[in-house]
């Protein structure tokens, strides 16, 4: 089971409309601008509630979701809601205090320590502060200087911020008289957090006792690239296919702490997984020294940059430096005959190439095309221009585009693609730089 961007995002919007038509039977109308701040407090922080419900179901990573959204799609509209839900949670807290003052004629500042006073709002004031400290770490200008532990532990509290929200609101006046409502509403939060604790713990855990996931070697593959193999019991089950990611977490001292997502860079063969990565970061390096033998936990598989997304006979893979993992498994797995399947490879030069060897043999075996774009990024020359990709691939507007690379080739890359003629929809990437 696939459930599409459409559905998601239609389902999100009907539960928007629920709360909005809760807040008007709800609603008395007044002149009084105590009330009107009051009333307005009340809609901001029950679309705030739900807001925050929504984000995290998007990252409660089911599988029917993951697979048919992506996790790119998922993690996109995660961060944007997560800036509309924190907006609004900032704007319910500006509202209520403003009824607070006006109704009891005292001063704005008076009126916050009156209300940090009193427990129940102290604690909703604390979830707004976990909030807020995660919106601040996760913001582009700073979440690319701070280490990745220090970005995840910060946001974990946003689970500890959103619980006392949800108890805030659960016992202030939204509910307090439509004991149904009150009911959906406590019922809609517990069915999102069977699915956190299912697919974030439960599933994992199984995983890793059923299949018994181990590593079994490490081996240089370029320039600060490696290839990492694991063996298991079972790998078929799991039913991972080409161009899907698993989040990987290794038991080995320094490394066991973050859970990173790696594509496959090979099909699942005679019990065995690989992904090939790039020392980017204090966590890649020290992935590269793992020993055989240590235990991994993969949870996954995810993302639905897959067959399933083709539309077309004849298919080009594009893919930009260690971006090659996932269009590898692709360029070996995916159905076609000869010149149906072609493979563009963007390197800085040829000594940056991975998986060379293994990529000129599929090549040869399935009579597929495959074209290296090298040169520097600044060259007068660009590898990726219009013009380029039609002299490489003539048909290239009639064909299904698979593209993986860092974000900024993605991003030129796809500029380029829609200017050759290749409609927006048969562009289909998958990115975890988010």
């Amino acid at each position: 089971m696939r459930i599409s961007p459409e559905s998601l995002r239609g389902g999100l919007v009907a539960g928007a409309v629920w709360v909005l038509a809760l807040w008007a039977v709800g609603m008395r109308p007044t002149a009084r601008l105590d009330e009107l701040f009051a009333t307005l407090a009340q809609l901001t922080g029950l679309l705030a509630g739900y807001g925050a419900l929504g984000m995290f179901f998007l990252m409660a990573r089911v599988p029917a979701v993951e697979h048919g959204v992506g996790a790119d799609r998922l993690a996109r509209w995660h961060s944007r809601g997560g800036r509309w839900v924190l907006m609004l949670c900032l704007v319910h807290a500006l509202l209520a205090l403003c009824g607070s003052a006006v109704r009891n004629g005292h001063d704005v500042l008076t009126s916050a320590l009156r209300m940090l006073g009193r427990t129940p709002l102290a604690l909703a004031t604390l979830g707004l502060a976990l909030l807020c400290a995660a919106g601040v770490v996760s913001a582009r200008a700073i979440r690319g200087r701070i280490p990745h532990e220090t970005w995840r532990a910060v946001h974990l509290l946003t689970y500890l911020g959103a619980a006392l929200g949800i108890a805030h609101q659960l016992t202030g006046r939204d509910f307090a008289a439509n004991t149904c409502a009150l009911w959906l509403w406590a019922l809609l939060h517990i069915a999102v957090v069977v699915l956190l604790v299912r697919y974030r713990i439960v599933v994992p855990v199984r995983q890793a006792l059923r299949h018994n996931l181990r590593v079994l070697e490490v081996r240089a593959e370029g320039p600060a690239v490696f290839s990492v193999v694991m063996r298991g019991d079972g790998l078929d089950e799991l039913a991972a296919e080409a161009g899907q990611f698993f989040r990987w977490r290794f038991l080995q001292r320094r490394v066991w702490h973050s859970a990173l997502p790696f594509s496959l860079s090979a099909p699942v063969r005679d019990d065995k997984l690989r992904i090939t990565v790039k020392a980017v970061g204090n966590h890649t390096r020290r992935i590269r020294r793992l020993k055989p033998g240590t235990r991994v936990l993969a949870t996954g598989p995810f993302g639905a940059m897959t067959a399933h997304r083709r539309k077309r006979r004849k298919v080009l893979l594009l893919a930009g430096g260690v971006g090659i993992t996932p269009m590898r498994a692709l360029f070996e797995t995916l159905p076609g005959g000869p010149g149906d399947i072609t493979l563009l490879y963007r390197a800085g030069s040829e000594d940056q190439l991975v998986l060379r060897e293994e990529l000129e043999a599929i090549a040869a075996f399935r009579q597929a095309g495959l074209h290296y774009l090298l040169g520097p990024s600044d060259a007068s020359f660009n590898p990726l221009a219009p013009q380029t990709l039609r002299g490489l691939v003539p048909d290239l507007a009639r064909r299904d585009v698979y593209l993986c690379g860092p974000h900024g080739m993605t991003v030129a890359a796809t500029a380029a693609l829609v200017r050759a003629g290749v409609p927006q929809k048969r562009i289909h990437t998958e990115s975890f730089a988010l």
